[in-house]
């Protein structure tokens, strides 16, 4: 039975597609304070300039010219022809993976073309904007949707069955991610402890916790992630 794989994926993946990431130095936060727009305070002393910022990171995930890049469509790929299991843990709240053909897919930090609301807990696909007065389609009631997003402060999803797949993985890939960001951070020291499963940075450029990886490739997402799946495919790893 083929060793199962598991993938983590970051904002760098995206970056190809037109997103802009949240760490580079021209990224989302060297422009918007975290304190402002992520974090349950944020949304409790300023919902509308919370709404504001989500609704234009929405509008601009639904334009046209974003669409999925090689990277997103090799994972797919991966997925697709691995003969066992390939888990694909995003950070992203995009849906760039799923268009590019990847099932299975976790959304640690949520997603951004979903909402949820704060009386009923309901989680409802979400392609407009939301308001402050905009009534859950569940239970009616106004002034209680945000977005299906994990802020600074709350607590990741999904975190049992990641831990899971981390400890009886094969290989661990982590793609695009700056490193800074826990718990993802620690996936890699996580898999290493086990010693069993073999772990692969490939980034943009060197991250803070290269170091940490078996082995570093390093170049655009969209040449280095087509040309890692097809070498795995081939001759494993």
């Amino acid at each position: 039975m083929a060793e199962s794989i598991v993938i983590l994926t970051g904002a760098g993946i995206s970056k190809e597609s037109g997103l802009d990431t949240f760490r580079d130095a021209d990224g989302i936060w060297s422009r918007v304070r975290i304190e402002d727009v992520a974090t349950p305070q944020a949304f409790h002393d300023n919902p509308v300039r919370v709404h504001d910022f989500y609704n234009a990171r929405r509008k601009q995930l639904l334009d046209s010219d974003i669409q999925p890049n090689p990277a997103h469509l090799a994972l797919a790929r991966l997925q697709r022809d691995w003969p066992g299991e390939v888990l694909l843990v995003t950070q992203n709240i995009d849906d760039l993976h799923e268009r590019g053909g990847s099932r299975d897919v976790l959304h640690m930090h949520g997603e951004l073309l979903k909402a949820r609301c704060t009386h009923c807990h309901i989680v409802a696909a979400w392609r407009q904007p939301i308001s402050v007065g905009t009534a859950c389609p569940s239970c009616g009631h106004a002034a209680g949707l945000r977005p299906h997003v994990v802020w600074f402060g709350e607590m990741p999803l999904e975190m049992e069955r990641i831990y899971s797949a981390l400890d009886a993985c094969g290989l661990f890939v982590s793609i695009g991610t700056s490193g800074n960001v826990y718990p993802a951070a620690g996936f890699v020291a996580e898999v290493s402890r086990n010693g069993h499963a073999h772990t692969v940075e490939l980034n943009l450029e060197v991250s803070s916790g290269t170091s940490l990886f078996d082995e570093a490739i390093h170049g655009p997402a969209s040449e280095i992630v087509p040309a890692f799946v097809e070498r795995v495919l081939k001759d494993g790893w």
